[in-house]
């Protein structure tokens, strides 16, 4: 990990952090958000932390692991961080499904910060 790019080290921990959270206790999720953040989680969108975390709590299921497949980052001009990431998401008894979900994480009083969540399902529906 020594030879990533310091902003690439900052989104890899962040996503580590975003999953074990997601996973094990979403209520815990709005101490990565701040209160301007934005989610649009599939195709729904709420802004502040307190409606995103009552999404992400209400989501209907028990258990849920993911798998990460991939993930790209990049530094932006305004000193900000975006990260694409690719997975697989296993959900109580549901098939394993992808998903890819989309981060911008900026530096708010020297803490990194999510102010940008995009979530999709990698469902293909061409009706």
């Amino acid at each position: 990990m020594g030879d990533k790019p310091i902003w690439e080290q900052i989104v890899s921990s962040f996503i580590q952090h975003y999953c074990q959270l997601f996973d094990n206790n979403r209520t815990q999720l709005g101490a990565i958000y701040i209160d301007a953040s934005c989610l649009t989680w599939e195709g729904q969108q709420f802004q502040g932390k307190a409606a995103m975390v009552e999404k992400l709590s209400s989501l209907p299921f028990q258990k849920i692991q993911h798998s990460i497949t991939a993930q790209d980052h990049q530094p932006t001009p305004d000193s900000c961080i975006i990260s694409m990431v690719v997975g697989q998401p296993k959900a109580d008894e549901d098939p394993i499904m992808g998903f890819h979900q989309m981060f911008l994480l900026k530096n708010i009083n020297d803490a990194w910060v999510c102010t940008n969540d995009m979530f999709r399902l990698a469902l293909h529906n061409f009706g």
